[in-house]
């Protein structure tokens, strides 16, 4: 028993259990990068990355250029792809740290160029293009064509023939393919697959191609290609409830708790928290935990979310505080100080996912896992070992 205030629990069995399921859905000659930005989406990055290349990645994707220089200062030397913009003056540090760089337009691409050769090295990158995300990317789309758009294939040809570049993969990202129409992710596929055959028309072949995300990984092996790139699934967690959970059996690998700092008995008509929004109907009993919305409680969730107590799931009331939460343990017997409180995660055969409290806020699994913030330490489990990052 730890002696926190409030904790999450890493399981990294899970994420080496979700690496290896999810390779196993790709050709043996298909790579798989797992994706460990925003801190391993709140798992911890160089905890995550280290049991994922173990597990059947072969590449690790961040967005920013200092999270790939976190990796390399603790030991990682699998090859690191920056998915997002990178200023041009920090190429000596992609060089020296042998980082891959994603390049979106031509004019990002020349000032790169123009740095790496003003210090007589070559830079790896990846050009992404823009095939219906509207986002990162040269744009290819042409509204109501799948074929990209000309001036797209000129931009790329112009960005492959740059000196100082070593351009060693395409890519894209699918907008739509969590959806179970996937329409929209089609007609992307074939933008992209489009492109990749007029650059290799005119002779300028890309060795690394990759689109599918973790969506299209399960859903759609056809758009596979050379490379996969596994975000949110190696955490134990489907994109949607539209993609097809037969295929891949994941486990979530988080779980977020608390504990009971206060039991206190109350009566009929009383008031809860800030801005007494909340009034007890009858006498209950009232366990005060320490969580709050300064780690990651979303405070949408006052008067609306549930946390497992004893294996019984009971309801939050009144207004999250910053750092304490009122649940209305009433009708759970013998509620103690210090028991351990699930936000959600398993309790005596109880389960409450990221996905429902999710739902209860409109959002996604993804925001609910990488919003607790970084007072909490993270508690990590492997086979019979743990360890503890303050």
């Amino acid at each position: 028993m730890n002696d926190f205030s409030a904790w999450a629990e890493i399981d990294l069995d899970a994420v080496a259990h979700n690496v290896a399921a999810l390779k196993a859905l790709t050709r043996p000659a298909c790579r798989l990068m797992a994706a460990v930005k925003a801190d391993g989406y709140g798992h911890g990055m160089c905890e995550v990355a280290s049991v994922a290349l173990e597990s059947g990645a072969s590449a690790l994707g961040v967005s920013r250029i200092d999270e790939a220089l976190d990796l390399r200062n603790h030991g990682i030397t699998a090859p690191i792809l920056v998915l997002g913009h990178t200023p041009a003056h920090r190429c000596r540090e992609m060089v020296d740290q042998n980082l891959i760089q994603t390049v979106c337009a031509l004019a990002e691409a020349q000032a790169l160029s123009r740095a790496a050769t003003a210090i007589g090295a070559t830079v790896s990158v990846h050009l992404k293009v823009d095939t219906g995300m509207g986002r990162l990317g040269i744009n290819t789309v042409v509204p109501g064509r799948t074929a990209p758009q000309e001036a797209a294939v000129k931009e790329a040809l112009a960005v492959l023939d740059l000196p100082g570049l070593a351009a060693e993969g395409v890519f894209t990202h699918f907008a739509c393919a969590d959806s179970a129409d996937k329409t929209h992710a089609n007609a992307q596929f074939k933008r992209f697959s489009t492109l990749i055959q007029e650059l290799e028309a005119a002779g300028r072949p890309v060795a690394v191609r990759h689109a599918a995300n973790s969506a299209a990984l399960i859903d759609m092996p056809e758009t596979h290609l050379d490379m996969v790139r596994a975000g949110i699934a190696i955490y134990g967690l489907y994109p949607s409830a539209e993609v097809d959970r037969q295929k891949v059996a994941l486990k979530p690998a988080m779980a977020f708790k608390t504990r009971v700092a206060q039991v206190k008995k109350v009566p009929a008509g009383f008031t809860v928290s800030y801005g007494a929004t909340y009034t007890t109907p009858k006498p209950t009993v009232l366990a005060v935990v320490s969580v709050g919305y300064a780690d990651g409680l979303n405070r949408l969730l006052s008067s609306r979310g549930f946390m497992l107590v004893r294996g019984c799931r009971v309801p939050l009331v009144g207004r999250i505080c910053m750092d304490l939460t009122m649940l209305d343990v009433g009708g759970v017997p013998d509620v103690a100080v210090g028991d351990e409180v699930v936000i959600f995660g398993s309790q005596n055969g109880a389960f409450i996912g990221a996905d429902e409290i999710a739902d209860a806020l409109n959002t996604i699994s993804y925001e609910v896992v990488t919003s607790i913030t970084g007072r909490v330490p993270r508690v990590y489990c492997n086979g019979s070992s743990s360890a503890v990052r303050r």
